[in-house]
């Protein structure tokens, strides 16, 4: 497992914004008294959506918020690679999976595109827009190659797709995610091959059950 450090350069002071403050209430309000620091995970996912990144004095703002000690809440943000330790792009987190499926299918092909376009990985580029780094599977491998972008997913990717979605991105469009072939959910290239035929399962080839009449119920004015 690599080591993750916080970054060298650190703002003087974090304060939570008012409605990041009533998330994060909210969210430990789903937890018995005296067990609010197990919304620890939750505290610091809001805090870096206000942010962007996880920094120190935001570590200790959530410790005392949950009143934890700031090493536990340094060692949850440390652990989990979804906390970013330093600051990224103002306009997107590029996060290309380097996993075997996606580098066959050439998620190598993407990086070098991030490197020509971003630069050096796990750095902001030069414009401040944009920050990239590869990462291990996040379980989309039948629709390798596949990047997420800030918070979705974006699959079947090319060079030549992947590149566009930058540029959307740089202006400031939020681009629809999904596969960029049109896929249906991760079923195969071409569209599905199994269940195609609606009589398979829209009950028209139920076997039809003769049910008996059943004798019925004598009413009131029979029985006298």
């Amino acid at each position: 497992m690599s080591v993750r450090r916080l970054a060298e350069v650190q703002p003087e002071s974090f304060e939570f914004k008012p409605a990041t403050l009533k998330a994060a209430k909210a969210h430990m309000a789903n937890f018995p008294p005296g067990r609010q620091q197990s919304a620890v995970i939750g505290v610091l996912w809001f805090v870096q959506k206000q942010e962007g990144w996880v920094s120190e004095p935001a570590i200790r703002a959530v410790a005392e918020l949950l009143g934890m000690p700031v090493i536990r809440v340094l060692e949850v943000a440390t652990f989990y690679t979804m906390f970013m330790l330093e600051p990224v792009g103002t306009h997107a987190l590029v996060q290309v999976c380097g996993t075997t499926p996606c580098q066959l299918r050439g998620s190598e092909a993407l990086m070098e595109v991030c490197k020509r376009r971003i630069g050096p990985h796990d750095h902001v580029s030069a414009d401040g827009k944009f920050y990239w780094q590869e990462v291990e599977c996040m379980g989309a491998c039948s629709n390798a190659p596949m990047a997420a972008i800030n918070d979705q997913y974006y699959e079947d990717l090319t060079p030549e797709s992947f590149g566009k979605l930058l540029d959307d991105f740089a202006a400031g469009k939020t681009p629809k995610p999904g596969s960029a072939i049109g896929r249906q959910g991760a079923a195969p290239e071409g569209g599905p091959m199994t269940l195609v035929d609606p009589a398979l399962y829209d009950g028209s080839r139920a076997k039809k059950i003769k049910i008996p009449n059943l004798p019925q119920k004598p009413s009131a004015k029979e029985k006298a």
